[in-house]
């Protein structure tokens, strides 16, 4: 799991620390969260929730370490669930001042961080979205997250890879992925032809992506 020692010591300054009980929901899917968590000690499981239980655990993380402070750097809402396997001492960083001890850090170390944490970032989201979204839901979030400004304004997205090696990486048949991309076609919610695929209706894809 992703770890930041070296923001051990700034973090236990100015972080507040709880307690939390076995079977406590640390963190949970879409949760706008304002800090980072810090496990001081315990043991806490990462993975997919549902219905109260965690259907998927993806991983364990033994305390001290860092539990989304990846996600935290990335400014984007962890979608893994945290369940307290054990009793557990959490600690609170806010976004803002574990933004401001990564600042300090010598510039090929701050590089580093992001280019790590995206990266895992990454990696987790497509993992969660294989198991807990439809073909639909994956490709809208795909192409929300692929999406860059067009010159002729709204959002546009170039395929670079071949859609067979597209729908690898979303955990689908290829001619799944095209199917979905017609239908998204007949809905409105993409545009355009080949290689270049235009998003008219953004929000309306953001929503899909949820699933």
């Amino acid at each position: 799991m992703f770890a930041l020692p070296s923001l051990k010591p700034f973090a236990s300054k100015t972080g507040t620390s709880q307690v939390f009980a076995a079977g406590t929901w640390l963190r949970q899917r879409r949760q706008v969260a304002e800090t980072a968590m810090y496990l001081e000690r315990g043991r806490v499981l990462l993975g997919v929730g549902q219905d109260g239980q965690l259907r998927h655990q993806l991983g364990v993380v033994e305390g001290p370490a860092w539990l989304d402070a990846a996600f935290a750097l990335q400014g984007r809402s962890c979608c893994l669930d945290m369940l307290a396997d054990t009793e557990v001492r959490v600690l609170q960083q806010s976004q803002s001042e574990l933004a401001c001890a990564v600042s300090e850090l010598p510039h090929q170390a701050q590089a580093l961080l992001q280019d790590v944490s995206k990266v895992y970032c990454t990696q987790i989201e497509l993992t969660v979205s294989r198991l807990s979204k439809d073909a639909e839901a994956r490709c809208a979030q795909w192409l929300l997250h692929h999406a860059k400004p067009s010159e002729q304004g709204g959002l546009r997205v170039i395929l670079h890879l071949r859609k067979r090696l597209i729908a690898a990486q979303l955990g689908i048949a290829p001619e799944t992925f095209s199917r979905v991309l017609r239908q998204l076609r007949d809905h409105g919610l993409i545009a355009g032809r080949g290689s270049v695929i235009d998003l008219p209706k953004p929000a309306a894809l953001e929503v899909l992506a949820v699933g």
